[in-house]
């Protein structure tokens, strides 16, 4: 067994020597811009006509890498792959398993900046950012390495003096990956480990904006000598090949993480049984929120004012645990918006490349132009006290954005935005504030920032949400310390970064042997 697992220091980027190593992550990044990557299937590595692009959000006219687009027919060569290398990689022994993993971690250690830096490139992170999110992929290898350890031993069960008992948990089948861009590393790294780790062989469907990293990740693997065929790489479109994927009566098991349509669409194909189908399926989802923070008149308020800035503001707010609605007791309400209007109006909007750069650019033309859109709304449904506007034409920049005085019933504080844009909403007692925050389909984090006991036990009973912090700010799950899922829409509680997370990827068989 390995040592206790311990989550990843983060880089100090005050330190001269860290943003050094990084300049010159970015520089070797950079030098490998524009290269083709292939399907890989097996071990094969296959290059199709149809190709797509992905770009450097901050800087539109750089393209990161030319990705081969799958098919039906190489989804269905996938899947059969899957399938095939199922039946002997379910026998590999789970501390070898674990081994891979923990080879892998080895590696994205020794060269951290490097993935690091591409996500800079790719997905617009600033480098603490990236870094934050490097760290987590670690953990996440180390510590599922580590369960599936845990998992092989033998389970406790209430002793029979006539029988020998014993519980295994053994892998489901073949399983159908789709991670976001958001985590391109952390959370696709952590999707597929965790079902593969557990015995299971994966399709890996790659998020069409971030598809390098999960490239990258993938070659990372092989490196470690993981076979062929237990993890395969299908970067396509998601109407065409992922739907092909979800509804394919070999795939046992679908792991999502993106937005609440699509997540509900997959669930409900899933849901269909297919012809030779011979389990119903099961559904891991993570679908996004709309979490809140609570600011009570007896609280820290220059603790809430940093919480609040921090989450709703952290990647430009395209975090799925993001503080989006700030609601305050009207007592402090214009004193915290003032000062989270302060802190938000000094963060150094710019190319994230740069050591400066507190905020990049929002991902796509697509997101541009729908937070865009919200913006519009907001103005019509609050009062607009920062922001609003963009930044450099030469990427997707989006400024930091404040409404005040926006209604609980508003579309700006109830649907998902995604972006760099809260909400505050003023409420007149701490039962009011619960209301208002509980007053959403969504259900994932949320924080309370108090001094007063009571108050925080009565959040603690009452706040729907999977993951709720009292006086911190609501993003910034670390792996093993804070299982990560939500309620309602936010999906299946899955936890992911806990102790219950890969018995999801697993099905446990008890045998009684009677003497």
């Amino acid at each position: 067994m390995r040592s206790e697992f311990k989550n990843e220091v983060f880089v100090n980027f005050q330190e001269k020597s860290n943003n050094e190593a990084y300049d010159a992550a970015l520089k070797k990044a950079e030098a490998e811009l524009g290269k083709a990557y292939p399907v890989v299937i097996g071990g094969e590595k296959i290059m199709t006509d149809r190709k797509i692009a992905s770009i450097n959000p901050a800087n539109k006219k750089q393209i990161i890498g030319s990705v081969s687009q799958a098919d039906i027919p190489l989804a269905e060569k996938a899947i059969q792959t899957a399938a095939a290398t199922f039946e002997t990689w379910k026998r590999t022994d789970p501390n070898e398993r674990a081994r891979y993993l923990f080879r892998a971690a080895a590696i994205l250690r020794r060269r951290r900046h490097e993935f690091s830096a591409l996500m800079t490139l790719e997905a617009g992170k600033t480098r603490v950012e990236a870094d934050v999110e490097t760290a987590e992929a670690i953990d996440f290898l180390e510590f599922y390495g580590r369960e599936m350890q845990r998992l092989s031993l033998p389970q406790p069960l209430t002793v029979s003096e006539e029988e020998e008992n014993e519980l295994y948990y053994l892998p489901l089948g073949v399983g159908v990956v789709i991670p976001p861009w958001n985590f391109p590393l952390a959370i696709m790294a952590g999707m597929t480990t965790a079902a593969l780790v557990a015995g299971n062989t994966v399709v890996l469907k790659p998020a069409s904006t971030t598809p390098v990293i999960a490239a990258k990740f993938v070659a990372l693997l092989e490196e470690v000598g993981l076979p062929p065929g237990v993890v395969n790489y299908l970067p396509g479109p998601g109407g065409e090949v992922g739907d092909y994927l979800v509804d394919h009566p070999l795939t046992r098991f679908i792991s999502f993480t993106g937005s609440r349509d699509v997540g509900l669409r997959i669930n409900e194909r899933a849901a269909k049984t297919q012809p030779g189908q011979k389990w119903i399926k099961r559904v891991v989802a993570e679908m996004g929120g709309k979490d809140a923070i609570i600011v009570d008149k007896e609280a820290d308020l220059e603790l809430a004012a940093d919480a609040i800035t921090a989450s709703a503001f952290g990647f430009s707010g395209q975090k799925c645990s993001a503080c989006s609605r700030v609601i305050v007791h009207e007592d402090v309400y214009e004193i915290v918006l003032d000062k989270v209007v302060e802190r938000a109006s000094k963060l150094v909007m710019a190319n994230p490349a740069e050591a400066s750069a507190n905020l990049g650019p929002v991902i796509d033309e697509k997101a541009y132009a729908k937070i865009q859109e919200y913006i519009e709304i907001g103005k019509q449904e609050g009062r607009l006290v920062l922001g609003g506007g963009t930044g450099s034409p030469d990427g997707f920049f989006i400024e930091p954005t404040i409404f005040a005085d926006v209604d609980p019933e508003a579309r700006i504080s109830q649907e998902e935005i995604f972006g760099p844009v809260v909400a505050f909403t003023k409420a007149k007692s701490f039962d009011e504030a619960l209301e208002f925050a509980n007053n959403t389909v969504y259900g994932l984090t949320g924080a309370v920032i108090s001094r007063n006991g009571a108050h925080l036990e009565k959040a603690r009973r009452e706040f729907f949400v999977g993951n709720l912090y009292f006086n911190r700010k609501c993003t910034g799950a670390l792996v093993g310390t804070h299982p990560f899922g939500g309620f309602n829409m936010s999906g299946t509680d899955s936890k992911a970064g806990g102790r219950d997370y890969l018995l999801l990827f697993t099905q446990a068989k008890l045998v009684s042997d009677r003497f």
